[in-house]
């Protein structure tokens, strides 16, 4: 992924995070009303929410909205998309991007449209994989970066383009790789580490780190993981003990928060 260069003139198309700014989208359509959009849920098992998910909208016969998302990348969010293919065909793909599975009876809605998901999602892709995905997208364009990009104020254009390769079709529920899904776990972990450094004020850096002590020790659960982040920034300079008592993860973490607070000898 690299800077944004020089927008093609012809077959433009902005896929609009409704979701992740519905105030910003609200004005971005009422603004530009004489755009041709599509929901990206109509007809598919999302139907009944269609109004609350993401918006394909035409840039290539309203010049004014393409020079607006790049000359005021944050006032929006979404991609910014290049493909040849006709309305109905990339909204096929892109319909049949929206669920995959990960295992035999897992399913899950793929916010691919997001710019913090699409930077971790797309980044675990190889050549042939990324030739799949994209399909007849010929160029990716967005504005952003991970949550930890975000935290350092270091967001920016990120760009992909096809490599084209001969694979077959994406399937209609597709089924993640290994590397992508650690790569989407990552992202609801720093973007959950990210609302936390936000919300008591506390550094990201430090607030990660302490989610990976959390990890190594085996909170995983999120409700669990939050009181480890807790006792930890209560506890700064405490060494964690080799060997937790109990069979749950909140047992382990009581036996932990004991053994800190003095509460046992």
């Amino acid at each position: 992924m690299s800077g944004v260069q020089t927008p093609d003139p012809t077959s433009q198309w902005l896929l609009l995070d409704v979701p992740g700014a519905p105030q910003s989208a609200a004005t971005l359509l009422r603004q530009f009303g004489d755009v041709r959009w599509s929901w990206l849920f109509e007809g598919t098992e999302l139907h009944g929410l269609r109004e609350q998910g993401p918006v394909l909208a035409a840039l290539q016969d309203c010049p004014a909205l393409s020079e607006f998302c790049y000359s005021e990348p944050q006032a929006w969010q979404g991609l910014l998309l290049v493909s040849e293919v006709s309305a109905a065909q990339l909204l096929a793909h892109l319909r049949r991007m929206l669920t995959v599975t990960f295992g035999p009876h897992h399913r899950a809605l793929l916010s691919y449209y997001n710019p913090h998901c699409a930077s971790y999602f797309f980044d675990a892709c190889d050549a042939e994989e990324l030739s799949r995905w994209l399909g007849p997208i010929s160029q990716l364009r967005w504005f952003g970066g991970t949550w930890a990009d975000r935290a350092i104020g270091s967001q920016g254009w990120q760009q992909l383009l096809n490599p084209g390769l001969a694979v077959s079709p994406l399937a209609v529920e597709e089924t993640l790789s290994l590397r992508q899904r650690g790569k989407l776990q990552t992202c609801l972990l720093e973007q959950h580490t990210w609302r936390w450094s936000r919300s008591i004020g506390t550094d990201y850096n430090r607030l990660w780190s302490h989610v990976q002590e959390g990890l190594a020790l085996g909170f995983s659960e999120r409700s669990v993981l939050d009181g480890w982040l807790w006792l930890r920034l209560q506890c700064p300079g405490a060494l964690p003990a080799q060997t937790l008592q109990g069979v749950t993860q909140q047992e382990r973490l009581d036996h932990l928060r004991n053994l800190w607070q003095g509460n046992q000898p």
